[in-house]
């Protein structure tokens, strides 16, 4: 009797190109991050652009280039949030949590189960204002752990507790 009529197939490993679907059932991040970023990024750079405008109109014109600058970087940002939000997306596989982040730069990031130590959520105050939440998964090596940024907050707590128990599962198979 061969050897190979006694052991059962291995499964196949999952495979999850950097794109396209590939059967797998990939969730997206709720399109409310991109306002929350967007809001952010006003705030941060309204600021200094309104000193640099009040500067170059009572002190040196030449101040209206930080002006400009400030504005294209802005008009940038409110171009390209909608786009970086729109290409974050998550799937639970059988044996690993994956996330997919970037359009020109991507990154997946699988996270075994069993290498999972513990989940944060986390949601500052306007984050929570929009109903939403960050998930961060830890392990015990920082290339292995990811993040899923803006999913709503009943998501992100059921996905907590699937991943903990998962987690907890397969570290009691070791």
């Amino acid at each position: 009797m061969d050897d190979d009529e006694t052991q059962p197939p291995s499964p196949a490993p999952s495979v999850l190109p950097l794109t396209g679907d590939h059967g797998a059932q990939w969730r997206p991040v709720s399109p409310l991050l991109a306002e929350v970023r967007q809001v952010s990024t006003t705030a941060t750079l309204l600021p200094p652009a309104v000193a640099a405008a009040l500067a170059a109109a009572f002190i040196t014109p030449w101040l209206v280039l930080v002006t400009v600058l400030l504005t294209g970087l802005w008009l940038w940002l409110m171009w390209l949030i909608p786009r970086q939000v729109a290409a974050i997306s998550w799937v639970e596989l059988p044996e690993e949590l994956a996330i997919r982040k970037g359009r020109m730069w991507r990154s997946l990031v699988t996270i075994p189960y069993g290498r999972i130590q513990y989940v944060d959520i986390s949601s500052g105050p306007y984050k929570r204002a929009k109903g939403l939440a960050d998930i961060t998964v830890n392990t015990a090596s920082p290339a292995s752990s990811g993040d899923i940024p803006g999913l709503p907050v009943d998501v992100a707590e059921e996905l907590r507790v699937r991943l903990a128990a998962h987690g907890e599962a397969q570290r009691a198979g070791l």
